[in-house]
């Protein structure tokens, strides 16, 4: 079975997934991502690479159709020469798939499947969609101030509202099955998706190769002093993840316990306007800029010789990293994975969304129960080994497969 993954680029982390799924028994994957891997989909900080792959990649040039969706020039035509039995789309490419008639004849004419890869956490169910769009005056962000004045005078902005919700339902009923990282089949529903054709994977980096990396780092020397007050982040450093909001809490927290120190880990556009506010809080040096680590081993000697992992913005894998090595978590709202991976009291403690002084005193807590934190991350690691990891992701793609070619 061949499977044409079509993806907005190859990053690091997922590199190792999609290699492991070519390696499955009746696949051969077949990757297609944007020449130079420059993509507008990816955010800054986002480690893009093709280490760590054993599969085919085909570079095309990405193009923006005008607010509507991507593509890639010759796209047709390079699935007319692989001759997929099945292409695997995301969100943000899927349209094409609906309004191109090129694409339509070539996956109609060679009876090839379509899968959605997708995380709709943030997807408002049909009606709630609709009912916002009668409510409120819409404001296209891909759109100049201007263009958007003009569409608020002319009161079109509800009519292309309504078009633009309309693509999105009809092109979220074209897949033949649908893969979601999190349990959105309700909200699909409401666009009229089938619940059989949805299959819940949950989303992992590649679980295997961390706790091979895990067993490694045991046997190295360590790279930093012990200390049970050392928290940790890793991700990008943009402003949805609220590193700020993190470095204050951290220093409400740290005048109960001044040896806590915090490693924060990723490099970003927000960097220095983080370490300006690490000095006006006179942190010093309990405060250790890392940069971006994406070495799995130097990266697993941080996590392992820290004591508890906080998120305090969006974010998801880096959760489950986390958990990989025994950590327990605090987070709030991040991508909706953590739902179902950090469960409140068992392995984690949820503050709530955007308030400094709760999550300062979530921190504050795991100070000061120690023997808490021990048990709790022996409860994330036994998620990852028995619930949710990179076989999880797998098998549920599998699933899926198997079941686009039975109908």
């Amino acid at each position: 079975m061949k499977v044409l993954y079509i993806t907005n680029a190859l990053t690091h982390y997922y590199n190792l997934v999609l290699s492991k799924l070519n390696l499955e028994d009746d696949i051969e994957l077949v990757c297609i991502a944007p020449t130079g891997n420059q993509s507008h989909q990816v955010g800054a900080g986002v480690k893009l690479t093709k280490d760590g792959i054993n599969f085919k990649v085909i570079e095309l040039e990405e193009v923006r159709r005008p607010y509507l969706y991507s593509t890639f020039k010759g796209l047709a035509r390079t699935i007319r020469e692989e001759k997929p039995d099945i292409v695997i789309v995301l969100v943000a490419t899927l349209p094409a798939f609906l309004l191109e008639p090129s694409l339509k004849r070539i996956m109609q004419s060679h009876k090839i499947k379509l899968i959605l890869k997708d995380h709709p956490f943030r997807l408002k169910g049909y009606p709630d969609a609709l009912k916002e769009i009668r409510r409120n005056n819409r404001v296209f962000h891909s759109l100049p101030p201007l263009v958007n004045r003009v569409i608020s005078l002319l009161k079109i902005d509800r009519c292309l509202s309504r078009i633009q919700l309309e693509v999105t339902r009809k092109s979220l009923l074209l897949p033949d099955a649908h893969v979601n990282y999190v349990d959105a089949k309700d909200i699909l529903h409401s666009y009229g998706v089938e619940h059989k054709k949805i299959f819940i994977t949950r989303n992992s980096p590649d679980t295997d190769s961390l706790f091979i990396t895990k067993e490694k780092v045991k046997l190295l020397p360590k790279i930093l002093p012990d200390n049970p007050y050392r928290v940790v982040h890793v991700g990008r450093l943009v402003a949805w993840k609220r590193v700020d909001m993190l470095i204050h809490a951290f220093a409400s927290s740290q005048q109960q316990h001044p040896s806590a120190e915090l490693l924060i880990i990723g490099t970003g556009p927000e960097e220095i306007r983080l370490k300006k506010a690490a000095t006006e809080l006179n942190l010093g040096e309990s405060v250790k800029f890392l940069g971006g680590i994406y070495e799995q081993t130097e990266l697993g000697q941080y996590l392992n010789e820290s004591s508890l992992y906080v998120l305090a913005g969006m974010g998801g894998l880096s959760i489950n990293d986390a958990m990989c090595f025994g950590l327990p978590i605090v987070c709030s709202v991040c991508d909706g994975t953590e739902e179902f991976l950090v469960r409140e009291g068992e392995n984690g403690r949820y503050f709530r969304d955007g308030d400094m002084e709760d999550l300062a005193e979530k921190i504050t807590w795991f100070f000061e129960n120690s023997k808490e934190v021990g048990e709790m991350g022996k409860v994330s690691e036994r998620i990852i080994r028995d619930e949710v990891n990179v076989h999880t992701v797998i098998n549920g793609h599998k699933d899926a497969f198997k079941y686009v070619k039975r109908v």
